[in-house]
């Protein structure tokens, strides 16, 4: 009898994709409406065992549920999406304090170093490059205006 070939790294991955235990309907959506809490109340202090509670789930199998489904754990998923609404704070010239308390955190010195991490940046250098690129942008646009008033006497 001939041997079959051997299965490519997609045919196993497939093959391990449908070995999984699939994720149940219901399952299913109450991870959705814990994710759907989190974008709504991402301020507010959230702890993972009240949204595991919420969804009928142990903390771990919640987490292992949420990984599955959106390939990260719901404590990162909420820490990205806190960063990037302190990067949007941040960039509409609100201060550090006010930004900490505005997207989650209740220490200043906890939400500097979470931001450095996830960014490379600290808040205040984050802070510091917009304006730099603001005030180049800024810059620049003055110069077309001034280019333009000089050549054309529109402005006359």
């Amino acid at each position: 009898m001939p041997s079959s070939p051997p299965k490519t790294y997609y045919e196993k991955e497939l093959d391990r994709l449908a070995s999984e235990d699939s994720i149940q309907p219901k399952q299913y959506a109450l991870i959705r409406q814990s994710k759907a809490f989190m974008e709504k109340y991402y301020s507010e202090n959230i702890e993972l065992n009240d949204l595991a509670k919420a969804a009928f789930m142990s903390r771990f199998h919640y987490v292992r549920v949420f990984k599955r489904m959106y390939g990260i754990t719901p404590r990162h998923y909420l820490k990205d999406m806190r960063i990037s609404k302190a990067k949007v704070l941040l960039r509409q010239g609100h201060s550090i304090t006010h930004t900490c308390f505005e997207v989650g955190y209740e220490s200043v010195t906890t939400f500097s170093s979470v931001f450095k991490k996830s960014t490379g940046y600290s808040p205040r250098e984050f802070q510091n490059i917009i304006k730099a690129i603001w005030n180049k942008f800024f810059i620049g646009a003055l110069a077309i205006v001034y280019l333009f008033h000089n050549s054309t006497g529109v402005f006359k």
